[in-house]
């Protein structure tokens, strides 16, 4: 295994183990399907009693068998290494082996509550934990923490954050373990902090804020379980590209309490991975967007009928485009919802008809409701009222604005001309290209304007209802647990949230903290994120105005991590020469780690940048045994991509500089910086330069 990685040995230790685990969970459940088949067997002795006997065997069997098949997929997803030398498996149920040695501890049980409660501060014993991830029945991730490195023996392998501390806590000198305390104190005292109100956690590059909000979450989780695994967490991420990344790092604990989105799929039923230019992105992400919307939700619809001409026992009943619109803003008060006011227009048709029937006198003119229910019947009429006054979807209102003169005239006293014809030109490719990330957060708020279209109730489906209206035979535990599986549905919009979890807060406009304040309101939350990385264009006060209304009158609890012990030392001296060009005084954490490997400069001419960028792909993923980055300018990612697919590394990754946010990788080769820097901004060229753990390469091309 010499030619194997740390990390594929590691793999391989946990895969052998997890064989073991599933082999004997298949032995466990054909000893369960032949005590539930001899159940029935005992049917045949005909007494009352063997009848009793077989329902209790049935049941019983049944019940272990149902627990085993549910269970199956994710049953191993933690470890720990204790002082005393002992390793305890954790996963969804407990299995021992046919001499009732444990194979996997249920997380429920007291043996593993130190998987959820034991920090660096208090180890509770604890030496390394690891959280494992599988796709059936393959490890496919593994992530260790090194809570206790004093104790840790020389030959312990550690992947991960957790190697870096390792790394630094065996260093020559009482310095470094200095610093190891300093980095776990601080993380511990966010992770630790009140259930309640808002934990602000800030830092630069490398200093662990991700790890802390998701730790977070996991001790909140165990500390009162019933609360927040019962509305659930939210966690939202910058990017697609990053929440994969993090979808590992928070524990199961056995079922789904923890919800995880982009800024791109937090609206139901629709996602974006596209990005704006950053004056665009300033533009839709302003609260000003809200007055634009609100005229566009009122708006007639474009190119809906503007009359209506009816032939009544021989009259003309006619109502031209000015009586519809004063029919529609009446039923339309300010603050009313659209959909939800429908019926209130319909009625005001119904209205306008009826008052123009008696003035011109029809004879044998029958009584209003009569004669609504005849103009109601003919299909005419009901085709005209679904076109003037359809259900609107968020989608079909955002589609409006890319015809000029309707977004000229909703934004005009709102947004600048400047700014208008920005979003004029954004989205004249909305219909070819869909939508951006920031304009979820605009579907969001119309459909917050817009109202849900009133629907009949359903009534719940029994789920033990048969065809033919036969009931299926079922026990009470059938019953009791389809009942909590029942109360454990959540609807696509979703909005009664126990806690939510903002990760790179600092790119969040104030439209997007409206969307997620919507999903809050009854949440606790944990706020990480770092001023100085922030994207954000737009007006200062605006964003803290819009992030305040989501946060609430909520207690604030703040922590700074000071720490950078992800970046060598070498490293970062590079970001933080960038950043220094906006503010020479801001204050950036220290980063501690220093390898002695100076990043790679290389500047080639345009022609050459494809085979440069090839070569030095492949040397660093022959120099480190991790997870390799490439990080491009947004308008280059596509074609970059199509330079290194010959590699097919699993290892490889090819993102952007905005989907780079919050990611990190053992190397990175930054394609064209300058590039970077001029489209994207100072801001998030710091960000990309710090991605990196032990090798950077930065490669710029010249005319």
């Amino acid at each position: 295994m010499t030619d194997q990685t740390t990390l594929e040995q590691e793999i391989a230790v946990e895969q052998r183990h997890l064989d073991r685990v599933y082999a004997r969970l298949a032995e466990l459940r054909r000893a369960a399907v032949r005590a539930e088949r001899d159940g029935y067997r005992l049917a045949r002795v005909g007494n009352l009693g063997a009848l009793v006997e077989r329902d209790a065997m049935v049941f019983h069997a049944a019940q272990r068998r149902h627990v085993l098949d549910a269970e199956h997929e994710g049953l191993v997803f933690g470890r720990l290494d204790l002082r005393d030398g002992q390793v305890l498996h954790i996963g969804r149920l407990g299995i021992r082996d046919e001499n009732a040695a444990s194979l996997v501890v249920d997380w429920r049980a007291p043996a593993a509550a130190a998987f959820y409660r034991a920090t660096p501060a208090q180890p509770l014993g604890v030496v390394r934990r690891r959280t494992i991830q599988s796709s059936g029945e393959r490890v496919v991730r593994i992530e260790d923490d090194l809570l206790d490195p004093a104790a840790a023996p020389p030959d312990l392998a550690v992947v991960g954050d957790g190697a870096l501390l390792a790394t630094l806590s065996r260093a020559t000198g009482r310095g470094m373990r200095d610093i190891v305390a300093t980095i776990q104190r601080e993380q511990d005292e966010a992770i630790r902090s009140p259930g309640s109100g808002v934990t602000i956690v800030s830092g630069g590059p490398g200093t662990g804020k991700t790890a802390v909000a998701l730790h977070r979450a996991a001790y909140l989780l165990y500390t009162d379980r019933s609360r927040y695994a019962g509305g659930g967490i939210l966690v939202v991420g910058p990017s697609s590209v990053f929440v994969e990344y993090i979808a590992s790092v928070l524990p199961s604990l056995g079922e789904e309490t923890a919800t995880l989105h982009s800024l791109g799929t937090l609206f139901p039923g629709m996602s974006a991975t596209r990005t704006d230019p950053p004056e665009v992105a300033a533009v839709k992400g302003s609260l000003r967007m809200r007055r634009v919307l609100e005229r566009a939700a009122r708006d007639a619809v474009p190119d809906g009928p503007t009359e209506l001409r009816l032939l009544y026992r021989g009259a003309l009943l006619r109502l031209d485009r000015k009586e519809l619109d004063g029919i529609r803003e009446r039923a339309l008060p300010r603050g009313a919802r659209r959909n939800e006011v429908r019926r209130a227009g319909f009625d005001g048709v119904f209205a306008a008809l009826w008052a123009q029937a008696r003035r011109l006198d029809i004879a044998r003119l029958p009584e209003q409701r009569a004669f609504e229910d005849e103009i109601a019947d003919r299909p005419e009429f009901r085709e005209f009222l679904k076109a003037w006054w359809p259900r609107l979807h968020p989608r079909h209102v955002l589609g409006w604005l890319a015809r000029p003169e309707r977004l000229r005239r909703y934004a005009g006293g709102v947004l600048s001309g400047a700014e208008i014809r920005l979003l004029t030109e954004a989205y004249r490719s909305l219909d070819t290209e869909g939508l951006t990330v920031a304009d979820i957060a605009l579907l969001d708020e119309l459909d917050a304007l817009l109202g849900k279209p009133v629907q009949p109730r359903r009534p719940r489906r029994d789920p033990f209802q048969l065809a033919g209206g036969v009931r299926e035979l079922s026990t009470h535990a059938d019953r009791q647990r389809a009942a909590r599986e029942a109360a454990r549905e959540r609807p696509a919009d979703y909005r009664e949230y126990a806690h939510v979890v903002v990760d790179e807060a600092q790119d969040v406009s104030p439209m997007q903290w409206r969307m997620i304040g919507r999903r809050g309101r009854l949440a606790s939350w944990t706020v990480v994120g770092d001023p100085a990385q922030t994207a954000w264009t737009g007006d200062p006060a605006e964003l803290t105005r819009a992030r305040d209304q989501a946060l609430g009158r909520r207690r604030r609890h703040h922590f700074t991590l000071t720490t950078n012990y992800r970046n060598s030392a070498e490293i970062f001296a590079v970001a933080a020469a960038e950043i220094r060009r906006l503010d020479p005084d801001l204050p950036l954490p220290t980063a501690v780690r220093s390898t002695g490997v100076e990043p790679v400069e290389l500047t080639v001419p345009a022609g050459e940048l494809e085979t440069t960028t090839v070569a030095a792909v492949t040397g660093l993923l022959a120099e480190v045994e991790g997870t390799v980055g490439v990080i491009t300018p947004v308008s280059r990612r596509d074609e970059v991509a199509g330079w290194l697919g010959g590699l097919g590394a699993p290892r490889l990754q090819v993102v952007t500089s905005l989907e780079a946010k919050g990611m990190e990788y053992d190397g990175v080769v930054l394609v064209a910086p300058g590039e970077i820097r001029a489209d994207a901004g100072v801001r998030t060229l710091y960000v990309a330069l710090s991605r990196a753990t032990q090798r950077l390469t930065t490669i710029e091309p010249t005319a």
